[in-house]
């Protein structure tokens, strides 16, 4: 089997042609990660001396040190390597889902090519790590699919127009879950579609180490201070905070920074990280991974939204396999804020939106739309 991997490269040159070495990079970044040059070195397989010159030939690039030992402390990157590492890991969050879509779709093409294809697996979803985790257990059992990251209402539109066979949304629990099914209910079917479930996950303020501006609340997005950055239209986890601010009486023009956008959750946290805002939106895991503090404002259920004719395809039932099992399940379980309730469960619309079922069920002609 083959598979189609793409990662985003950087470097940076200077106007007489010298370059930095993606290498010193990646060396910084484990350093950053593991403590100390030692076990930097191990980890990415390289020798104690050829780090130290890739060291150096970083520092000549600059005239600055990169980074800094003490007896007894490991190894501490300057102000300058940490900048650098913000950079490696900015660019991978921002680009990372965006690359594995073409990866996906170039994986489809070249299959073509080689040998007649089995039907592939069209699933569109809005970006979240329980899907990047089913994507990966996918590959690992060769079953044949296509992965495509998008917002909410475009995974929503596709299936509703055929463009994929599966869907990926995301409804948060409680008092805001009526706005969004009714907001959602345009691209439902109940008659004849089921949900799939996925994972539970929280959503919230992700905010810098230690919390300085004092952010508590969406109402704080609003104060005069405070830098925002919001995720893009379209998406679900936009349409979430407006229902908050609104909830509030927030204006969302009062917020400094609602237009500000970025494409996934990672992204959002990495813009914080950076301090290029104060404030972000989004999921615990990808706060964690940044160190930055998250308070939590709701809890959502995501889901995989399919006809009901489709269930019994081996495809969707091999999906349904995977979610049900352990491996998927621990691997959730490893993500901050979620964990794997009704994973693999099928349900319908009316079942799991019961307060919204009177609204579903008068309207199945809208969702040509």
């Amino acid at each position: 089997m083959h598979e189609v991997r793409i990662r985003p490269v950087w470097t940076l040159n200077r106007s007489d042609g010298d370059a930095l070495s993606p290498r010193v990079v990646e060396l910084l970044v484990r350093v950053h990660e593991h403590g100390s040059l030692a076990r930097a070195c191990e980890a990415a397989a390289l020798s104690y001396r050829h780090a130290w010159q890739l060291l150096r030939e970083g520092e000549a690039l600059f005239g600055e040190p990169l980074l800094t030992m003490e007896r007894g402390k490991g190894s501490r990157l300057t102000p300058l390597g940490e900048k650098l590492v913000w950079a490696d890991r900015r660019i991978a969050a921002r680009l990372s889902p965006l690359l594995d879509t073409l990866a996906s779709e170039l994986h489809a093409e070249i299959a073509k090519v080689l040998a007649a294809p089995p039907p592939r697996l069209r699933i569109h979803a809005s970006h979240g790590f329980a899907v990047q985790a089913l994507h990966g257990l996918l590959q690992q059992q060769g079953l044949a699919h296509e992965l495509k990251y998008c917002g909410t209402a475009e995974a929503l539109g596709s299936l509703n127009s055929g463009g994929c066979e599966v869907a990926g949304f995301h409804v948060p629990l409680g008092e805001h879950e009526a706005a969004a099914v009714a907001h959602y209910a345009a691209w439902f079917r109940p008659r004849s579609q089921r949900l799939i479930g996925v994972a539970t996950r929280r959503q919230g303020l992700v905010v810098a180490a230690g919390n300085p501006k004092k952010i508590y609340s969406v109402e704080d997005l609003a104060r005069p201070d405070v830098r925002f950055v919001n995720r893009q239209p379209g998406s679900g986890t936009r349409f979430l905070l407006d229902q908050m601010l609104r909830r509030h009486g927030v204006d969302p023009a009062r917020v400094r920074g609602h237009e500000q956008c970025e494409y996934t959750h990672a992204a959002v946290a990495a813009y914080v990280a950076s301090d290029m805002a104060d404030a972000g939106f989004g999921l615990e895991a990808p706060a964690r991974q940044f160190a930055l503090e998250f308070i939590p404002c709701q809890t959502e259920r995501y889901f995989l939204l399919c006809d009901e004719r489709t269930l019994e395809t081996p495809a969707l039932q091999a999906l349904r396999a995977v979610l049900a099992g352990p491996d998927f399940k621990a691997a959730v379980d490893q993500l901050p804020g979620y964990r794997p309730d009704g994973a693999g469960e099928v349900s319908t619309l009316e079942d799991s939106f019961a307060s919204w079922r009177p609204a579903l069920t008068a309207r199945p002609a809208a969702a040509s739309r």
